[in-house]
This record gives C-alpha cells, sequence and structure tokens, in this order.
C-alpha cells in the first residue's frame, strides 16, 4: 500500500522543541521534492517548508526561518523530518507531509496526484 504516515507531534511550552517524521510505504522520494504544510483551526492550509532532491533547493516560510529545519533520511529517501526549535504559540497547528510537492526556494505547493500524510497535531502552549 502507498502511503505516508507521519507522526512526532505533541504538546510542548513555548521556546521547545519537536521532531516530526513522515515516512513513505511503498515509494521513495527519489530526486523529486516533498513538503510540509501545516492547518490552524480556522485558518487556510499554508506551506511551512520544502526540499527538493533533484537540486537540493530548499524553502522555508518567513515565520519559520531560523527555527525549523527539513531534512531527508539520505540512505533510504523515504522518511522526511521537520526539525523544530523555538516553537512559538502560533505554530500550533495540524501538520502534513506531502509527496510529490512543487518546490523551490521561493515557496511550495501542492502537485497533482500527491500523497498526503494523515496529519500530526502539534500544540504550543505559552
Amino acid at each position: 500500500e502507498v502511503q505516508l504516515q507521519a507522526s512526532g507531534g505533541g504538546l510542548v511550552q513555548a521556546g521547545g522543541s519537536l521532531r516530526l517524521s513522515c515516512t513513505a510505504s511503498g515509494f521513495t522520494f527519489g530526486d523529486s521534492a516533498v513538503g510540509w504544510f501545516r492547518q490552524a483551526p480556522g485558518k487556510e492550509r499554508e506551506g511551512v517548508s520544502c526540499l527538493s532532491l533533484f537540486d537540493r533547493s530548499i524553502y522555508y516560510r518567513d515565520s519559520v526561518k531560523g527555527r525549523f529545519t527539513i531534512s531527508v533520511d539520505n540512505s533510504k529517501k523515504n522518511t522526511v523530518y521537520l526539525d523544530m526549535n523555538s516553537l512559538k504559540p502560533e505554530d500550533t497547528a495540524i501538520y502534513y507531509c506531502a509527496f510529490p510537492v512543487l518546490c523551490s526556494e521561493y515557496g511550495v505547493n501542492a502537485a497533482a496526484n500527491d500523497y498526503w500524510g494523515q496529519g500530526t497535531q502539534v500544540t504550543v502552549s505559552s
């Protein structure tokens, strides 16, 4: 079965850290791009970060630059991570991984026929 499985969310205090993981089953990322999105209650989904395995382009939305880091397990190329540090209450959202995505240093968007993880809740208390 082809699917993405996300994990790592939780409840943390402001200033804390979390590592989100998203593992692909039934496929690898190859030379395409993988990304993270999030959706807070009452808000639209927004792109958080992406990484292109083709040209190594990386994107972070402005609000997470310097705090979040995206990476891929280079040995198997089937797991993407999002290391989140110095978390803020405004980072509270459900985080989703997606593959493939349209990724450049300027932004990330969902692509046709993409796969999505089930989402993992991140809650940051003040």
